[in-house]
């Protein structure tokens, strides 16, 4: 069976900016966060991005430089042998949101569907309170790192995330999820 994972882009993988990130240029990873995609990739998790982008919407960047973005992070990715499998994302102004926005339920629930599994199966590590209820709304399994704006999210919402696993960073996220899978036994033929 594939093990997958559903990661939000801007907080998580790479530095977020309140006043969005709009270019290459502007695209910086969050410490050790490529590793740690590239540490699940080796071992053998499928990994998927979806994110609102609604800088789209706002009209801040286009898709041409959306694209540049993710190519730039697949780039530097591929130097460390990982790799995102599919990227998701949502390019709604929030005030004309449809149901792929986070926190609806939508991306996560095509990813899960495209991928053939239930979305339960699949943790979704994001650094905000619509990436928890996105999850959750998705049945997903919610995970916060405090990257991001992570920290803000798990002080703002402590009683909320009573329930969820929450990390300093994807690194320990990606340790953990891999040491867990590592213990559990081998599946019989």
């Amino acid at each position: 069976m594939m093990k997958n994972v559903i990661l939000d882009r801007d907080g998580v993988i790479n530095e977020d900016s309140a006043a969005y990130i709009k270019s290459v240029a502007e695209w910086k990873p969050v410490p050790g966060s490529l590793e740690a995609i590239a540490r699940l990739c080796q071992a053998g998790f499928r990994v998927f991005v979806a994110s609102n982008q609604s800088g789209l919407g706002r009209g801040l960047f286009d898709y041409d430089a959306f694209s540049a973005m993710n190519d730039h992070m697949q780039q530097r990715l591929a130097e460390l042998g990982g790799r995102i499998d599919g990227i998701a994302f949502a390019p709604d102004h929030p005030d004309r949101a449809t149901d792929q926005r986070k926190p609806a339920p939508g991306m996560l629930l095509d990813l899960a569907r495209r991928l053939n599994v239930s979305a339960e199966l699949i943790p979704v590590v994001g650094d905000s309170w619509r990436d928890i209820e996105a999850a959750r709304a998705a049945k997903a399994r919610p995970v916060l790192v405090r990257t991001g704006n992570g920290r803000k999210t798990e002080t703002e919402h402590a009683d909320e995330l009573r329930d969820v696993v929450v990390y300093d960073d994807l690194a320990a996220f990606a340790n953990a999820l891999i040491a867990a899978q590592q213990a559990l036994p081998p599946v019989q033929a």
